[in-house]
């Protein structure tokens, strides 16, 4: 992670990206963006741990014409804090297109987890990383879920690799499916014989576990991410139906800001063919967020 001033803004994506050589399917989805301000419009959260530089809805669309992806799921990021405005703006202008993760408090109440869902958030998110403070314990958050399944909710939470051996268990009697963000921060480095990474695993075993494959470049800092993308790949060959792939966009807390172009193309890579592509970015998605259904080709 880089090292700054929380109240010094921080260039978090590449103003200019490439075109893919890529051609994605139709439906494809881009499953973990942010989006941050204007703050003029979205205030940051007093209480953050970073400043972004302003990377609001309509640069974000702009992107996605860019790379030929037209559905996306938009997780609320920390710096904006339980304050879901600013994703819940951008569902808003993404004509049924766009879908949002919130942040709330582990006492939010049955009133606003309904308000959100009928907002079109279909999830929420806990996070157990150490730059970013926890608002609940995993005994807390599981003991939410089954106010998540009345609404049509799921689980996505964020964690320290480390932690995947003491959070995989109680997460196993979660209500409500439970998705990985990042592979689980694993280091690809360290290979695909890692404790952690085998508890992961492990875990994609359980048909009630789905995880993110996105983040090859914060497993593996070094482009073209190699280590990253085997390790993404290993995890379709355990679970291809409950994969699910995303840009990250626009790449907070980050060691280096990745060409989104790039990782786009990385897909020829980590999927094996035409059908494991269609399932990872398009049927997938399309089954755990509700998105309409796309014919396949």
């Amino acid at each position: 992670m880089m090292s700054h001033d929380p109240l010094t803004p921080v260039l978090t994506y590449r103003p200019q990206v490439d075109t893919p050589m890529l051609a994605l399917p139709e439906g494809t989805c881009d499953s973990h963006v942010h989006v941050f301000g204007p703050a003029s419009e979205f205030p940051y959260a007093q209480a953050r741990s970073f400043t972004p530089v302003d990377a609001g809805k309509e640069t974000l669309f702009a992107l996605h014409r860019k790379l030929g992806i037209s559905r996306c799921v938009i997780v609320q990021s920390a710096c904006h804090g339980f304050d879901n405005s600013v994703v819940e703006d951008a569902i808003r202008a993404g004509g049924g297109n766009y879908l949002g993760i919130a942040l709330v408090p582990k006492t939010v109440s049955d009133a606003e987890l309904r308000r959100l869902a009928d907002a079109g958030f279909r999830g929420i998110r806990f996070n157990f990383m150490k730059h970013l403070a926890a608002s609940a314990s995993v005994e807390e958050v599981v003991a939410l879920t089954p106010r998540l399944a009345d609404v049509g909710m799921h689980l996505q939470v964020h964690f320290e690799s480390s932690l995947v051996h003491s959070l995989g268990a109680p997460l196993r009697n979660s209500a409500v499916p439970v998705v990985i963000d990042h592979m689980g921060r694993v280091n690809a480095e360290l290979g695909p014989e890692h404790p952690d990474f085998s508890a992961l695993a492990d875990l994609m075993r359980h048909d009630n576990f789905y995880v993110k494959v996105s983040g090859i470049d914060r497993i593996d800092p070094h482009p073209p991410y190699g280590k990253g993308i085997a390790l993404a790949r290993r995890l379709l060959e355990v679970a291809p139906e409950r994969c699910l792939w995303g840009t990250d966009w626009p790449h907070p807390n980050h060691t280096h800001v990745p060409d989104d172009a790039q990782l786009v193309d990385s897909l020829s890579a980590i999927a094996a063919d035409a059908r494991a592509l269609q399932a990872l970015l398009v049927d997938n998605p399309a089954r755990l967020y509700r998105f309409p259904a796309v014919a396949h080709p």
